[in-house]
């Protein structure tokens, strides 16, 4: 999200290859970020750093999901991008003004046209994701990619569900929090930070309240006694969830990005999961806590 803009090509350049040296895979970027520039720069270190083909490369359009919006979305990200075709196309958020059916029809020819291997959702409840899913049943609903971290476990309620019943994997964005949970806000606000950012401090400050610096606590209490960094035990928290395939982590420095991939490979104990489920669990709410009888 940050390439391009807090993020020269340089750094990009780092992280890129020591990611996939690491392991990884899968790249996530957007036509809306840095308008344009994020995409770009990916486009220019698969050209020259790394080989497209190392790459799970996935993108996302659509704030305007009709077909014509659609279409002209991905067709603008493969030029930037370089490529012929992603991996992966994601719708970005809900559009009532569009028409499942039509924002269907779309998805099918970016897969048909041979534009996107797969296709998924960014930011859907689960009732349109399913309604998506079967309206696509011919060549398939992937992926949805939504929020999830141990600040925002709002997808427990049904998009967890939709997604594991029908066999979809869940890209966790924001999976540190908006960056609160690597635990730098708890006493201040770092002047080379987020929250201090004249154009990303909205995006940082509905977690910084009472509620959020709790859970925060309880994560930096895990940390000390495992002698971890906060941000490694809620990575590995959000990893152990069942149907989470990736969490996608925003380094903006080299430095952020190696802290990442270290916490990849770490377990935690089952009193830790359970402590830090405690302290961040979501209200019990109707229908989802309607009494079995």
């Amino acid at each position: 999200m940050t390439w391009g803009r807090d993020t020269d090509a340089d750094n990009a350049d780092v992280q890129l290859r020591e990611f996939v040296e690491a392991g990884g895979t899968l790249v996530d970027t957007s036509s809306a970020y840095g308008d344009g520039d994020a995409e770009r720069i990916v486009g220019q270190l698969l050209a020259h750093s790394v080989p497209r083909e190392d790459v799970v490369l996935c993108t996302t359009g659509g704030r305007d999901a009709s077909r014509r919006s659609l279409l002209a979305d991905l067709d603008g990200s493969l030029e930037r991008l370089g490529t012929d075709h992603v991996d992966l196309f994601l719708v970005a958020c809900p559009d009532p003004a569009t028409p499942l059916e039509e924002t269907a029809s779309a998805l099918r020819l970016a897969v048909t046209s041979g534009r996107a291997r797969y296709v998924g959702l960014s930011n859907h409840p689960g009732w349109a994701s399913a309604r998506l899913a079967s309206l696509l049943d011919d060549v398939g609903l992937t992926a949805l990619e939504v929020e999830y971290s141990l600040l925002e476990r709002g997808v427990e309620r049904e998009v967890r569900p939709a997604a594991d019943a029908l066999g979809m994997g869940l890209l966790a964005w924001s999976p540190l929090g908006r960056g609160v949970l690597t635990g730098k806000y708890r006493r201040t606000v770092p002047a080379d930070s987020r929250a201090a950012s004249p154009h990303l401090a909205g995006f940082v400050e509905p977690y910084l309240t009472e509620r959020c610096g709790a859970i925060v606590e309880a994560v930096c209490t895990a940390a000390d006694g495992m002698g971890r960094a906060p941000g490694d035990i809620a990575l590995a928290w959000l990893l152990a969830r069942s149907t989470v395939a990736a969490a996608i982590v925003g380094a903006r420095t080299p430095h952020q990005l190696r802290q990442s991939i270290d916490a990849a490979a770490l377990g935690l104990p089952v009193e830790v999961l359970a402590a830090l489920d405690d302290v961040s669990g979501l209200p019990a709410t109707y229908p989802e806590a309607w009494p079995t009888r």
